[in-house]
């Protein structure tokens, strides 16, 4: 869900509305297929005893209170966390419960670094640090299309709202 309109000031444009790089789930999402395939084999192969329901139905318990840490928590952090770009500052917004949030006026941004490593070229996302001249650099990790955005951001510091909406990489 992009960031609602009236969270924007006037004459304010979303340039790009994004969340982190989905390869933050992918070791989690073999996690959950191999516990549902245990407990689909566990259920089929269990002997046909009087015991058999009580074992079945406390396997799938024990596994989707399991699935609860492993999956559906992270699940969540990775779908309440967004970076937001707009013609005239980056937001970011995180948190289940509790929400944070930090909203960097472009004006304010002094250099944009893009760190990609071997992974994250393979995925094709990156690490973005806004450097500003009086605070820690905000980094947004896992960026997805890490480059374009970086463009995009540039493009922005120098007043070009219309090349950053229309950036195109094959131009």
């Amino acid at each position: 869900m992009a960031l609602p309109q009236k969270h924007l000031s006037k004459d304010e444009v979303v340039v790009r509305h994004m969340r982190t790089h989905p390869k933050v789930l992918l070791w989690r999402i073999i996690v959950l297929l191999t516990l549902l395939t245990a407990g689909v084999v566990a259920s089929v192969l269990l002997p046909d005893a009087d015991w058999r329901t009580g074992v079945v139905i406390a396997l799938w318990v024990v596994i989707l209170v399991a699935l609860v840490p492993l999956f559906i928590l992270p699940w969540l952090r990775w779908l309440a966390t967004t970076y937001t770009v707009t013609s005239k500052r980056v937001i970011t917004r995180a948190g289940i419960l509790n929400k944070t949030g930090h909203d960097l006026p472009l004006s304010r941004i002094s250099d944009v670094q893009q760190e990609r490593t071997i992974t994250d070229r393979l995925f094709g996302c990156g690490s973005l640090s806004l450097q500003t001249s009086a605070d820690e650099p905000l980094v947004l990790v896992d960026v997805p299309d890490v480059e374009m955005v970086q463009v995009e951001i540039a493009n922005l510091l120098f007043h070009d709202v219309e090349g950053a909406i229309n950036a195109d990489p094959d131009d």
